[in-house]
């Protein structure tokens, strides 16, 4: 099984990109790739530089890493109640590729966050829209108060721990 896992964030201490490659880890034989977003900075998306300069080829790269995929786990950090913009513009540019971003591909969909909130305002955006973007959701868990929740690479809350072992029995 070959599993395309990613931080929906820039941060090169991302939270979300620990726990994605943390569940991803999880899955016993898998083949395991994990994006980092910082491999596809691009200009901001709009229609007037797309008409100007083209797609960029970061983009097709995020479409071909997600064209690769048997599983996605994606965490979404929280920017302001929402997604990142360094994940937006990805996607932005992607959907212009490929409407449908997610190809079918089954995804887990994760969200955490330092605090008691655990990202959950941007979980819920993103687990209503994938299916739009053809984004099977198999399950999806907001984590918060992650530092508590992850020690010394491990998920030490045996709820939590649960939980995400729950959601990849969907595998």
């Amino acid at each position: 099984m070959k599993i395309v896992a990613f931080g929906a964030s820039s941060s090169r201490q991302s939270i979300n990109k620990t726990l994605a490659s943390y569940t991803a880890s999880l899955i016993n034989g898998a083949e395991v790739t994990l994006l980092d977003l910082n491999d596809f900075d691009m200009p901001i998306f709009s229609e007037d530089k797309e008409k100007e300069f083209g797609i960029p080829s970061e983009a097709q790269a995020f479409v071909d890493a997600i064209a690769q995929a048997d599983l996605i786990i994606a965490s979404f950090s929280e920017h302001n109640g929402s997604y990142s913009a360094a994940y937006k513009n990805i996607f932005d540019w992607a959907s212009r590729i490929e409407k449908a971003v997610y190809q079918d591909k089954p995804i887990v969909v994760l969200s955490t966050s330092p605090g008691p909130g655990g990202a959950s305002s941007v979980l819920a955006q993103a687990v209503n829209s994938m299916p739009f973007f053809k984004g099977n959701v198999i399950g999806s868990l907001s984590v918060p108060n992650f530092y508590d929740v992850m020690k010394d690479g491990e998920i030490v809350d045996a709820s939590v721990k649960q939980s995400i072992q729950d959601i990849l029995s969907k595998v």
